[in-house]
């Protein structure tokens, strides 16, 4: 289906699954997707919203998606975090992560490196959200599952778990959605 729909990836029926539900995209925001690689999240918004100011982010090069921005780096690094900044001069109003760690195999491991993605990229978002920004991550389900949660709930005043009927069956893939900074 992505293909015939001229998407990079199949996670673009993840994240219009989360904005039918959650109501998170709109016209004339402002937004961060972090490990946007190879680009459907932003390609969706690119294509189905009007007035928007777009920032993808990952370690890997993109095709361009429109004239939206695109950096080739970590966020969690100084130089990039900078450029980010730069490029917005305000706070924003969603920060998005389809981010995952490369698999090793070892599910406990491949959960512990992802969770410690998803609580970066919170700590990113506290950061540079508006009061009542939003920001959505997978997160996988397993032992650190509880500890992101209850992190959540100390930064954002609305935290809610979501699986889309995308992911596939057996994933362990969640999303966590949070809106309204504390």
């Amino acid at each position: 289906q992505s293909k015939i729909e001229g998407y990079r990836s199949r996670a673009a029926y993840k994240l219009i699954e989360i904005n039918e539900k959650f109501k998170i995209l709109k016209n004339g925001i402002s937004l961060v997707d972090l490990g946007a690689a190879p680009g459907s999240w932003s390609q969706y918004i690119w294509r189905n919203f009007k007035n928007i100011k777009l920032l993808s982010i990952d370690l890997k090069k993109m095709e361009e998606i429109g004239n939206s921005c695109q950096i080739i780096g970590n966020f969690n690094d100084n130089e990039s975090r900078n450029k980010i900044t730069d490029y917005f001069r305000s706070k924003i109003d969603v920060v998005l992560s389809d981010m995952a760690e490369n698999t090793t195999g070892n599910k406990n491991i491949d959960v512990i490196s992802t969770t410690e993605l998803c609580v970066e990229a919170m700590y990113f978002a506290k950061n540079i959200l508006r009061d009542n920004g939003s920001f959505v991550c997978k997160i996988f389900m397993g032992s650190t599952f509880n500890e992101i949660i209850k992190e959540s709930k100390l930064i954002f005043k609305q935290t809610k778990v979501f699986k889309p009927s995308s992911s596939r069956k057996d994933s362990k893939e969640s999303f966590i959605i949070c809106k309204f900074l504390r």
